[in-house]
């Protein structure tokens, strides 16, 4: 029994480290593009990992420090099988990327001067922006339909499309900042009206002793009464 654990484990972390590494070799784009393959690989085909799961593994991995791709991986990793399977995941996703870019930067002049590789270039965004698009709207679509989550979500929306438009340059570290400040806020001021409503409940006066004693002894009168008409 032992043996087939053991094997069992030995092989969940060899295909987690599989998996991973061929993620990061379909990866264009950064992390964002991953987040539809990790998706498809880990939620749809395997179901290690559930939605909710997802939708805050992003979050989590996009406000801590370092790259999406490397702290997804990370994450997913530790979820299912701890120390080693967080380690053997980033170690699989790096391990496409640096060798990739390594080679490209031998003879990187050379090798963007090439007419085929500017048109495979092209054609690659079109289908980075794909996936980017496409795993956005799922998480939008399986999360938690609050007032306070659609209206950060098409809030957050707008200001990325006006940017854009106009050209501006605005860190997204402050809109996680100002994100997570809009949430605690309204977490805080549901808190203060919770006990609000329920503090006139707990301050309300207990029934006096003596009132319960007479309409227990009112109770007991009436029972014998009725029992004498009997």
């Amino acid at each position: 029994m032992t043996k087939e654990k053991n094997a069992g484990i030995a092989k969940t972390r060899l295909l987690l480290f599989l998996l991973f590494m061929k993620i990061g070799v379909f990866t264009f784009g950064g992390g964002y593009a991953m987040i539809s393959l990790i998706r498809r690989e880990f939620i749809e085909r395997r179901k290690w990992v559930t939605a909710p799961e997802f939708t805050d593994m992003i979050a989590i991995s996009e406000s801590t420090p370092g790259p999406l791709a490397i702290n997804s991986a990370t994450y997913v990793g530790y979820k299912i099988d701890g120390f080693w399977g967080a380690l053997l995941s980033t170690v699989g996703v790096v391990i496409p990327s640096f060798f990739i870019i390594y080679v490209i930067s031998l003879f990187l002049e050379r090798f963007l001067a090439l007419t085929a590789v500017a048109a495979a270039f092209k054609g690659i965004q079109v289908a980075v922006a794909y996936l980017i698009l496409s795993a956005g709207f799922r998480m939008f679509r399986e999360m938690e339909k609050k007032p306070l989550t659609v209206v950060m979500a098409v809030a957050v929306f707008a200001v990325m499309i006006a940017l854009d438009i106009f050209s501006l340059s605005f860190s997204s570290v402050w809109l996680i900042l100002i994100g997570a400040g809009i949430g605690l806020a309204v977490y805080f001021a549901g808190r203060i009206c919770e006990h609000r409503r329920r503090s006139p409940a707990a301050e309300a006066p207990a029934p006096e002793e003596g009132a319960e004693n007479e309409a227990a002894g009112g109770e007991e009168d009436g029972a014998g009464e009725e029992r004498g008409e009997k």
